[in-house]
């Protein structure tokens, strides 16, 4: 992509969130961390804009975005909640939940930005520059990871600049993320339906719900129903090796727990999601691990096995995602 701007950064300081409000009022696009990621923001009703963001991400114009809002008052304003729905957004609103709904009639989120789908994706981020960000703008920001299309997904101010440096007006340094992985999608246009694991575990909801989610059907050749289903997602350039139970001599070695495979004393570089085996920690450091391992020239990262239970199970669709053939041209 042509470079055209200059991207400013500034300090999660008191001006921070009016300073993204402007921009964002202003049709720009804003980075700005979550508790998740970092999202890269746009006035979810402005078309324009939402077509800069596809643009500076190189996203699939098929793939839709997540409407963040700033209480479920706002959320209610887009979207329609049913009993199971409404009790989902009351336990883990806000927070790294992300429900897709179906649109009220006169919901002001563009089409482009929804896909031309019938249902909208919405969530209520916990992070409080992110909450303060929503307060002062009004209305609904559409906010994708802040990375290039199929890229590892940014926990840092800087692992944004590396992708979009020059593709996007303003990035608000709030720190590294807390947790570093992508929202839990729950589709609640019929039964719930677990649509992409994430930062809430699925035995979590479950609990609320007091009964299973359903697994979503799969439809060959159709749109995603939500964020994050494609294929081919948060791909590093390197092949990725998935559960490893030994290194070869001059792989890349992307560890978990005390005990490392044989042949890692032989790899070219090592990061260990979590020594101690935290899932929580290990969540927390996959996309900064992977980007630092992708970038230390490696052809192959050997990716040792990590638990699927709780965390575990969005971490291994996460490296599923990444070891999956490219989709096409992003």
């Amino acid at each position: 992509m042509t470079v055209h701007l200059r991207t400013r950064t500034i300090p999660a300081d008191a001006d921070a969130a009016a300073a993204a409000a402007r921009c964002l009022d202003e049709g720009g696009l804003v980075a700005f961390p979550t508790e998740t990621v970092y999202g890269l923001g746009a006035d979810a009703a402005n078309a324009e804009a939402v077509a800069r963001l596809y643009a500076a991400k190189g996203r699939p114009a098929f793939n839709p975005l997540i409407a963040h809002v700033a209480d479920l008052a706002a959320a209610r304003q887009i979207a329609r909640f049913d009993a199971a729905a409404l009790a989902l957004a009351q336990a883990f609103w806000p927070g790294a939940l992300t429900l897709v709904l179906p649109r009220e009639p006169e919901c002001p989120v563009c089409d482009l930005a929804s896909a031309g789908l019938d249902s909208i994706a919405v969530r209520v981020p916990a992070q409080p520059l992110a909450h303060a960000i929503l307060r002062a703008f009004g209305r609904p920001v559409v906010a994708p990871s802040a990375n290039a299309s199929g890229h590892v997904s940014p926990t840092t101010a800087a692992h944004v600049m590396d992708d979009l440096a020059g593709r996007i007006d303003l990035v608000v340094d709030g720190g590294a993320t807390a947790l570093g992985l992508e929202s839990t999608i729950v589709g609640c246009c019929e039964a719930p339906t677990l649509l992409r694991p994430g930062g809430i575990a699925r035995a979590d909801i479950e609990r609320v719900l007091g009964y299973r989610l359903r697994e979503p059907a799969a439809h060959a050749g159709e749109a995603p129903a939500a964020p994050g289903m494609l294929a081919s997602h948060y791909a590093p350039r390197a092949r990725l090796r998935l559960d490893a139970t030994s290194v070869a001599p001059g792989e890349a070695l992307l560890a978990f727990g005390e005990q490392l495979p044989p042949g890692a004393d032989q790899a070219a570089v090592v990061l260990n999601l979590s020594p101690r085996g935290d899932l929580m920690e290990a969540a927390a450091r996959l996309f900064a691990h992977l980007r630092a391992l992708d970038g230390s020239g490696a052809a192959t990262i050997a990716a040792a096995p990590v638990p699927r239970e709780g965390l575990g199970e969005a971490i291994n669709d996460r490296l599923a995602r990444a070891a999956a053939p490219k989709d096409g041209p992003a």
